[in-house]
């Protein structure tokens, strides 16, 4: 048996992301979203959500690259410090973030309190968290895994992504560019173990792995088309991020621009269905992964 979550990240980052990611849904083969609770259109994604009850709505945790919704008081271990203007702010990018963690110098407190605060936000509104993921995948880190393990917990959530990536030769064979991010991603595949230990240990459920996470930003109908024909046995998350290319997009910092709008093309094309139904693959949401346990 295969089956496959296709999950949108960024719910929430802005209006034209919103719109994508609900056509994606309704139109294509999105199954799932992860909406920010810090995100700049979060009202509207949550009006969105609400009037699509078969989309699966997860809690896309925001620990760089955003504002915290608690007191900097109460998460510092996690703030720039550089004075940025404009309030607290997290920092930019996971490479410094990531160095801190592997340090154990992030506060698991206040990463536990952080992430209890987005998911209940989202709760507040109404929504029901089908699972938890990362904005930029902070929780592969054990330092931030088991934070993030006990606020889903506490919050009643119960499935998680799995942020360590299956990747085919095949993939990096159709587009060579990939090599430097694979070999990127790949030095930290040792932390994968930890991670199955850790989620095991919590009750939480999680699928068997990723695809195009190496492949965010590059993603076209041809390595597409290679996931879905090598897809092993059991449930996998597809990571997309589906959007519009617009003025507010532009306001925000991300290093996702046109491709939003390739992704939103390649999910809501009818031969991108057809290939599923072709290869037996079942489309599911986390929903289904959290009924499992």
């Amino acid at each position: 048996m295969r089956r496959l979550i296709i999950n949108a990240d960024d719910f929430g980052l802005t209006s034209g992301v919103n719109r994508a990611v609900v056509e994606a849904h309704k139109h294509g083969v999105v199954t799932s979203a992860t909406l920010m609770a810090n995100g700049h259109a979060f009202e509207q994604a949550i009006a969105l959500a609400q009037s699509q009850p078969r989309l699966g709505v997860g809690c896309h945790i925001v620990l760089v690259d955003g504002a915290p919704l608690l007191d900097q008081t109460a998460v510092r271990s996690l703030l720039d410090q550089r004075g940025n203007s404009g309030g607290p702010h997290f920092r930019q990018g996971i490479s410094r973030f990531g160095v801190l963690a592997l340090l154990r110098q992030l506060d698991e407190n206040e990463i536990e309190a952080e992430a209890t605060a987005q998911i209940r936000k989202l709760q507040a509104a109404g929504i029901t968290v089908t699972h938890i993921d990362s904005h930029k995948h902070t929780h592969l880190f054990p330092r931030v895994l088991r934070p993030l393990l006990r606020a889903a917990a506490s919050c009643g959530v119960r499935a998680i992504r799995n942020p360590f990536e299956r990747i085919q030769g095949s993939q990096l064979a159709a587009s060579p560019s990939l090599w430097r991010r694979w070999t990127e991603v790949g030095i930290l595949r040792g932390l994968a173990r930890q991670f199955r230990e850790a989620v095991q240990e919590a009750g939480i459920a999680t699928p068997d792995g990723t695809f195009a996470i190496v492949a965010t930003g590059s993603l076209n109908e041809r390595l597409l088309r290679i996931m879905v024909e090598n897809l092993p046995d059991g449930t996998w998350e597809l990571v997309c991020h589906p959007g519009y290319n617009d003025a507010d997009l532009r306001a925000v910092q991300t290093r996702l621009r046109e491709s939003r709008e390739q992704e939103l093309r390649i999910l809501t094309a009818s031969s991108t269905r057809d290939l599923l139904a072709a290869k037996g693959i079942e489309i599911v949401s986390f929903r289904e992964l959290s009924m499992a346990i």
